[in-house]
């Protein structure tokens, strides 16, 4: 018994059920003002002022439902008086109602039947707002001996004592009314006014803009920190090997550059996952490739590097992919290799870049796996259009080489 009364009673005791309510009061504001301006309307009698407040109104909520703001001001309406709970951003995408104005004719028709249900249920539970309190006055004062007749109710001519009875129940059923009808309008919201199916299609779009973005910034995560965490480990090593004060200083300076390089990708990363930075650290280009050379003669390889072509002009992307292929492509050297020669080739022409890094294969080389860091470099390769391939050559050494078209970019 004891949970069928909280049921009954708890949505008393929640706000939403008084903004609800509001909700509703708020839509015969526009019968009334409509009553104001067609004369005699507020001298009818009983519930004729409220047929004038619900049918008046009609043509204009029709009219302003072609204009395409009106169903972004009723959908911020709704969110904040129909949804319970905080009305932050977030919470508010999560409502199922639309803020967008109307982008087509089928919009502007939901938006017009929204209109017309909000006048066909806020009226009647205006007109009881008002005469059901009144009801109940009149039964108390009936209950005290008076007799009664207030506008629009019947007269009360024989008072007795046992009408008491009857006062709270204009009340409840005022309250069970208001919350009905709340719960219908809010479920009502969720298809008049809820995201159309383009833009449901670009919620979508935008979602998976963002995933793509977060795995490419994972990959850019994973090629730049295991390129510094590559090189620092072999710095180490041999600053260890060594035993030279000299080549120590030398090796801790190199594991201070990169070191210091991997940071700004990490900050860079993290700031394009922060919504409320606009604009992050730029990302490094194949103009900026000596840095990842003398990375990698600082590790202890010799590098023979060929640059060719207007670098510095290269489209965005591929410049700046290219880059991330060729670090990849040189941690990987360092990686399973170790300080051995390396010969990298960066040729830009009109029509494409080419990028090549060869090296000796190890004297045992370990099983060849596709990693992470070849997977993306080819993944990088195919959504520029262009083309990737990682394994031994002829002559017996590692070849990667990447051929990315520059004419649809240009």
């Amino acid at each position: 018994m004891s949970f069928s009364l909280s049921t009954v009673f708890r949505p008393l005791t929640r706000a939403v059920t008084y903004t609800r309510w509001l909700h509703q009061l708020i839509a015969s504001v526009a019968g009334t003002l409509a009553g104001f301006v067609h004369g005699g309307t507020f001298r009818s009698t009983g519930m004729e002022v409220w047929l004038w407040i619900a049918v008046l109104p009609v043509p204009v909520l029709l009219a302003a439902a072609l204009i395409p703001a009106v169903r972004r001001v009723e959908g911020l309406q709704a969110q904040l008086l129909l949804t319970p709970g905080p009305h932050g951003p977030e919470e508010r995408a999560g409502t199922g109602i639309s803020t967008t104005p109307s982008l087509s004719w089928r919009d502007r028709g939901r938006t017009a039947g929204w209109l017309l249900l909000r006048l066909a249920v806020g009226v009647p539970v205006s007109a009881l707002t008002v005469q059901l309190p009144v009801l109940s006055f009149a039964f108390l004062q009936a209950a005290a001996g008076h007799r009664t007749h207030f506008r629009g109710l019947p007269a009360i001519d024989a008072p007795h004592g046992w009408y008491a009875l009857l006062v709270p129940l204009p009340l409840v059923v005022l309250l069970a009314v208001a919350v009905s009808a709340g719960s219908l309008m809010a479920a009502a919201a969720g298809l008049l006014l809820g995201p159309s199916a383009a833009e449901r299609l670009a919620v979508l779009e935008t979602r998976t803009e963002r995933i793509l973005e977060h795995n490419r910034l994972a990959q850019e995560l994973h090629d730049s920190i295991g390129h510094a965490l590559t090189v620092t480990v072999l710095q180490a090593g041999a600053a260890r090997a060594a035993g030279s004060p000299e080549f120590t200083d030398r090796a801790l300076a190199a594991v201070e550059e990169t070191g210091r390089q991997a940071l700004t990708d990490l900050e860079r990363a993290l700031r394009l996952l922060r919504e409320d930075v606009p604009h992050p650290a730029a990302r490094p280009v194949l103009a900026d490739a000596e840095r990842l050379l003398e990375s990698a003669r600082a590790a202890g390889s010799t590098v023979r590097a060929e640059l060719s072509g207007p670098l510095a002009a290269l489209p965005g992307p591929v410049s700046r992919e290219g880059y991330r292929m060729v670090q990849e492509a040189l941690t990987n050297v360092l990686r399973h290799a170790g300080p051995v020669p390396v010969s990298v080739r960066i040729a830009a022409d009109a029509d494409a870049l080419e990028l090549e890094v060869r090296n000796p294969m190890p004297a045992s080389p370990a099983p060849v796996a596709v990693g992470r860091g070849l997977r993306g470099l080819r993944e990088r390769a195919v959504l520029l259009g262009g083309k990737a391939v990682a394994g031994p050559d002829e002559d017996g050494e590692w070849r990667v080489h990447a051929r990315l078209p520059l004419s649809r970019l240009r």
